[in-house]
């Protein structure tokens, strides 16, 4: 009798919907419809079940899947996203659905520093989002990026939609025509997944990021933004580097690390702006003598690459180079040596190691920064 109450027992689910700000704890039958969920949820938030969005580790959950079948299991948390104009009205949460202290304090203190879009965009949001120009959408387990944005129009200035499970960025993006800084960072992001032409009429924008997703070619369209001055695409599967980036004549910071590049092209050069680049971990075994153009480069990291040498200009052309980091290459510190320009930097490397030391109990003037030691 206790093995039938127990195994009764283990029959039913007590899980966590995550609704507006609110935790809602339910109990449901492991053979009980995601459909079954739906219908359970719309008294205790006020959604009809064809408004409502389960989601769950970043996946949408389909009306017919059973939840003994799926991954979900005791505690799991479930994503609740409703669809605008199918709440059944404003009415308080029911008893069933207490909201929990801890979540309501976090809530109030995190409000205004960022949006929390589990649900409908509020009247409020999208008129804070007009009068400051600043949308805050990270972590929010979006799929989609919600239409109201796209009517904040020109007073838009920044777009952080970071930390989702975004499935695309729509063209419809170019029609936030003032945007200066877009944050596309860890949504999985595919090549095809991007609106290219529609981030390509965004004139004004300065920084780019798309960190953590799985591109594997940037366009030759990227040549397009003529504003940016930082671009952001580490983290990717990137193979190469359109020739086209060249005409980033303002852009200051490249960080590309984590890729899988195996050239870099020599338009690069034309970067002429650049003050730090990193293409740390990826698959060069050269670079092009033309990075000896970025007069105004001060910081390149070339760390776990499969680098023998270095553009001969790099030292003399490049004044301003205080920082080399070549940890995991091949290039010895006797080559280094044999480099026109290589006291100059010599000195401003210990310049700056000196300035560092001021912080510091214990430090090496010794050149370290990943030139072989056995020399």
């Amino acid at each position: 009798m206790d093995q039938q109450d127990a195994k009764q027992g283990a029959s039913i689910l007590k899980l966590n919907i995550k609704f507006s700000g609110r935790s809602i704890p339910v109990e449901i039958g492991a053979d009980s419809t995601i459909k079954d969920l739906k219908s359970l949820l719309q008294p205790l938030t006020n959604v009809l079940p064809r408004g409502q969005k389960l989601i769950f580790k970043g996946k949408v959950l389909s009306d017919d899947l059973r939840l003994a079948s799926s991954e979900i299991s005791d505690g799991s948390k479930i994503m609740l996203m409703a669809s605008q104009g199918l709440h059944q009205g404003d009415g308080p949460v029911k008893n069933e659905a207490v909201m929990l202290p801890s979540v309501r304090r976090v809530n109030d203190i995190t409000r205004g520093k960022k949006e929390r879009s589990e649900g409908s965009v509020t009247k409020s949001q999208l008129e804070r989002w007009k009068a400051t120009g600043v949308i805050a959408l990270s972590d929010c387990g979006l799929t989609t990026i919600p239409e109201e944005v796209w009517t904040c129009g020109p007073s838009a200035r920044v777009l952080d939609v970071s930390q989702n499970s975004l499935l695309e960025v729509p063209a419809a993006v170019g029609c936030l025509s003032s945007m200066q800084k877009l944050l596309l960072n860890g949504n999985d992001l595919l090549d095809k997944s991007i609106g290219w032409e529609g981030l390509t009429s965004l004139k004004l924008l300065t920084v780019l990021s798309l960190n953590q997703n799985n591109l594997t070619t940037l366009p030759s369209a990227v040549g397009a933004f003529t504003c940016l001055k930082q671009l952001h695409i580490s983290n990717n599967k990137l193979t190469c580097i359109p020739t086209e980036i060249g005409s980033l004549t303002e852009l200051e910071v490249l960080k590309a690390q984590n890729n899988r590049l195996k050239t870099i092209p020599t338009s690069i050069g034309g970067c002429v702006s650049l003050v730090e680049v990193d293409l740390s971990c990826n698959l060069l075994a050269e670079l092009p003598q033309t990075l000896g153009n970025l007069k105004s480069l001060k910081a390149l990291y070339l760390s776990n690459n499969g680098l023998k040498s270095l553009p001969n200009t790099l030292f003399k052309m490049c004044l301003q180079l205080s920082i080399l980091d070549l940890h995991g290459t091949e290039i010895t510190l006797d080559l280094l040596r044999q480099f026109e320009g290589w006291e100059s930097f010599d000195e401003r490397r210990r310049l700056k190691h000196q300035k560092q030391l001021d912080f510091r109990v214990t430090g090496s003037s010794e050149f370290d920064e990943g030139a072989d030691r056995n020399w």
